[in-house]
């Protein structure tokens, strides 16, 4: 099936789509009407765009207002809502009819809005048809691809993983930032990374990790930052530790249909991360519970190195009292370091009355004119590389080098974020585990035992709630 044939034929099935997409997510019967814009002022069109990082809403409302600019027949009113309001906001939108046109979409939740038809597929739109997915950092279009070939967003930015620090506790430690270049990680010792780690503790004695006579039950500061268990995903937690042994989430890079949950690999990497805990160089999961903050563990001392993403460079940059150094990640067995890839992009509701508007509202979205702007608020990394330059040298400017950041990708260090069927269902499945490895509770071996369960719902394309 062509893809414009494919295309013509889901707006056919828009009504239908609708009415089974209200039953799923609610369990409520009857038409839905159209969500989205009415005419705006002199008969133009008015969008709405929805985003949930307050952070990147200034630089948004720039690109918004260039592009009402170039396009003074739209007018595009933004909604920002926190990351749970988002999403509960969205559910409701769609089951009501009345959410927006464009919005901001994310790796976890598209494949089941694709799946229940609520999404446009943006090949079959003139303005996002045109855009070239080799526009944007390598892979990051792939992303927001099916398996059947429909394409449902055009990428805004990407992330990767590093190391946040603050240079005085470094220099309390006796250490500089550059004993931080070239550690080496294995899941058997730690390699130079645990012992880092381990001077980087320091208990209520004063006594450290690595020295005789530390007391790992009463701490002061930890080594490691804790952003908790990290859930089925461990984006920021131990994805890239055992990443680097070789291990791989699924079968695939994108779409996989079987999970390597058994892989000894993967076990071993986490008996590693989660056994610092005992050590006393992590906090336990009774002191961070399921809200951690690594942000304000590093910010208050209360740990020194933590693994965090790119999106969060802003947070750390606004801790007060401190020097804020970005470090690289540890090699691993696979002789360099390894980085979950992410990224975000736009999509378009099913439910549109203007299709071909929100077409060129996300064209414009995606494109260098308005990713370079996102990118001098220094903020995230945009996906198109002039976007990223920009946010480089923004960076730059606030006193923080992103190289490492960036380098990950310049080098093609990175694994994608585990794109599959089912997601939903599987993360719902495995977060209590992970949280039970975490407390000491569970052998990470025993994941092994839940491969066959996961394999089921991805065959199933089951995505859970």
């Amino acid at each position: 099936m062509t893809t414009m044939h494919r295309t013509t034929t889901s707006r056919r099935r828009t009504t239908g789509r609708r009415l089974a997409a209200t039953t799923v997510l609610a369990g409520a019967a009857g038409l839905v009407a159209a969500c989205g814009a009415g005419p705006g002022s002199g008969g133009g069109v008015a969008l709405d765009y929805w985003l949930w990082d307050a952070n990147q809403l200034p630089a948004y409302q720039a690109c918004v207002e260039a592009f009402e600019a170039e396009n003074p027949d739209i007018q595009v009113r933004i909604s920002q809502y926190g990351w749970d309001d988002y999403w509960q906001k969205l559910t409701a939108g769609f089951v009501a009819g009345a959410g927006p046109d464009v919005f901001t979409d994310h790796l976890t939740r598209y494949p089941e809005y694709a799946a229940r038809g609520l999404l446009l597929d943006l090949d079959g739109l003139e303005a996002t048809a045109a855009v070239d997915p080799d526009d944007y950092q390598p892979g990051l279009a792939d992303l927001w691809v099916t398996p059947d070939g429909a394409r449902y967003g055009l990428p805004k930015d990407f992330d990767t993983i590093a190391l946040f620090y603050d240079v005085n506790a470094l220099a309390e430690a006796g250490m500089t930032p550059e004993d931080l270049e070239g550690l080496t990680w294995n899941p058997e010792d730690g390699g130079t990374f645990e012992e880092v780690i381990a001077h980087l503790s320091v208990d209520a004695n004063g006594v450290r990790g690595d020295e005789e006579g530390f007391d790992p039950d009463n701490v002061v500061t930890y080594g490691l930052a804790s952003n908790g268990s990290g859930g089925a995903e461990g984006q920021t937690q131990w994805s890239w530790l055992a990443a680097s042994t070789g291990w791989t989430f699924t079968d695939q890079p994108v779409w996989g249909t079987h999970y390597n949950l058994d892989d000894p690999n993967l076990h071993a990497s986490l008996a590693w991360y989660f056994g610092l805990v005992d050590k006393g160089f992590l906090a336990p999961y009774e002191e961070v519970g399921s809200s951690p903050n690594p942000t304000q563990a590093l910010g208050s001392g209360r740990a020194v190195l933590s693994s965090n993403g790119s999106w969060m460079i802003r947070s750390y940059t606004s801790l007060e009292g401190i020097d804020l150094g970005v470090a690289p990640l540890p090699a691993g067995p696979v002789g360099h370091p390894m980085s979950m890839y992410n990224g975000l992009a736009d999509s378009i509701s099913a439910q549109t009355e203007h299709p071909e508007e929100a077409a060129r509202l996300v064209a414009f979205l995606g494109s260098a004119d308005c990713q370079v702007i996102v990118g001098e608020h220094g903020v995230v990394f945009p996906a198109v590389p002039a976007g990223t330059d920009a946010a480089v040298e923004a960076f730059a400017e606030q006193g923080v080098d992103v190289q490492p950041f960036t380098d990950l990708v310049d080098d093609g260090y990175t694994f994608f974020f585990p794109v599959t069927d089912g997601y939903g269902a599987i993360s719902a499945l495995l977060t209590p585990v992970m949280d039970e490895i975490y407390i000491g509770s569970r052998d990470p071996a025993t994941l092994a035992d839940l491969n066959d369960q996961v394999d089921e719902i991805v065959a199933s394309g089951s995505t859970g709630g």
